[in-house]
């Protein structure tokens, strides 16, 4: 769940043109993506690891407006309302409810995913690729905490409207999870109580509050 976090909310190398470079693009995209009221986002969401032959592949979406989400994962559903997080599991019929601490550089949420490479990584413009027609520019990150479970991060952007169009990691296990966007939408009508946990609509789901 963290690792599809970091998506839908990311390399040194020595040369400073290709850092300043790097930031000057990721600061863009992010100065683009805070100024919309709102984003929606619908993601195809792939875990590769090939010496343990595993392989997911699923499909969600994110509604984002500020700091609060709405996630559809794997199932599972999870709110966000600026103070509270609620995670809906239809098939255990369990709500689990806690305070999510965003003040927690470790807590990954979707309206950090494009800035958290603010603070902890290293970065540098890779490889421009053509994909579809589209020019998609990459930035490579690399964690400056030698022990973290990330080696490095992909971000493509596309070139020309400074949106993100995926998002590949490769693990310390060189596990390898991509997450690509499928539709990128923004401003869109959202009703006044999506944000909103409605307890009525759960009766028979046993609630665990965490805290």
């Amino acid at each position: 769940m963290k690792n599809i976090l970091v998506a839908i909310a990311l390399i040194f190398t020595g040369f400073v043109f290709g850092q300043d470079s790097a930031k000057a693009l990721l600061d863009e995209v992010t100065a683009k993506v805070k100024y919309y009221e709102n984003i929606s986002i619908d993601f195809k969401y792939v875990l590769q690891n090939t010496e343990e032959d595993i392989r997911q592949e699923t499909r969600g979406d994110v509604v984002m407006q500020g700091e609060k989400y709405v996630l559809n994962i794997l199932g599972i559903t999870r709110i966000y309302d600026g103070k509270t997080l609620y995670s809906i599991s239809p098939e255990d019929e369990e709500v689990t409810i806690s305070t999510e601490n965003i003040e927690d550089e470790n807590t990954i949420t979707p309206s950090k995913m494009l800035s958290f490479y603010e603070n902890g990584y290293n970065y540098s413009m890779d490889i421009l690729q053509n994909i579809n027609g589209r020019k998609i520019q990459y930035v490579k990150l690399i964690p400056i905490d030698s022990k973290s479970e990330i080696k490095h991060v992909l971000l493509g952007i596309d070139v020309n409207t400074k949106n993100i169009y995926n998002l590949i990691e490769i693990g310390s296990n060189d596990t390898k999870t991509t997450l690509t966007v499928n539709s990128f939408k923004t401003n869109e009508p959202l009703s006044k109580t999506l944000f909103t946990f409605d307890k009525s609509k759960y009766k028979n789901y046993y609630i665990n509050k965490l805290d």
